[in-house]
């Protein structure tokens, strides 16, 4: 009876065990991911701005069809890389995407940041050589360090307003997105 109780523990304890392990590596597996669809998005000429959300319609990226969105792709590896621009007074953000999908950094504009987005980015090699001075930083960017060196950006707006909408996309896409050498 006692050996019988403990394959019975013993089965469910390796059975808990594997089915953790199958449910922590299904995403690692995934072929189609955040990176992959965010790939899809032309972001040659820096800040892309995505097309409106149509009720009905697909939404790979599950995004809100209330807000607008920039996409602009960041290679640390070309130097510091600055999101810059003048943003409406409504509510903004912004998120630094990484390869496996994971926000590694955002902030939004009740932050104290007001409607001035002046954000520098730099790999741990240039945030050294920036703690030496070996890189000038203008006075009042915000400074962000990230782990990987290829990133996407991604702006998003909230316009009070659908008829202010074409002019809040307009000032998203007047925000420079660019490498700084």
């Amino acid at each position: 009876m006692i050996r019988v109780l403990l394959w019975l523990i013993a089965g469910f304890v390796l059975g808990g065990i594997i089915h953790i392990v199958v449910i922590l590596t299904l995403p690692s597996l995934a072929e189609e991911t955040l990176w992959t669809r965010l790939e899809t998005i032309d972001t040659s000429r820096g800040i892309a701005i995505l097309s409106p959300i149509e009720a009905g319609q697909p939404n790979p990226l599950g995004l809100d069809p209330e807000l607008s969105y920039g996409v602009c792709r960041i290679d640390l590896r070309a130097g510091p890389a600055y999101l810059r621009g003048l943003l409406p007074d409504a509510f903004w953000s912004v998120a630094l995407i990484n390869q496996a999908g994971i926000v590694t950094y955002s902030t939004t504009n009740r932050d104290g940041i007001g409607r001035t987005l002046d954000l520098g980015i730099f790999n741990a090699a240039q945030t050294r050589q920036l703690a030496q001075q070996q890189l000038d930083v203008a006075e009042g960017v915000l400074v962000v360090e990230s782990a990987s060196d290829d990133l996407y950006a991604v702006l998003r707006l909230a316009p009070p307003y659908e008829a202010v909408r074409s002019r809040f996309e307009q000032a998203l896409a007047n925000v420079r997105c660019e490498n700084e050498t």
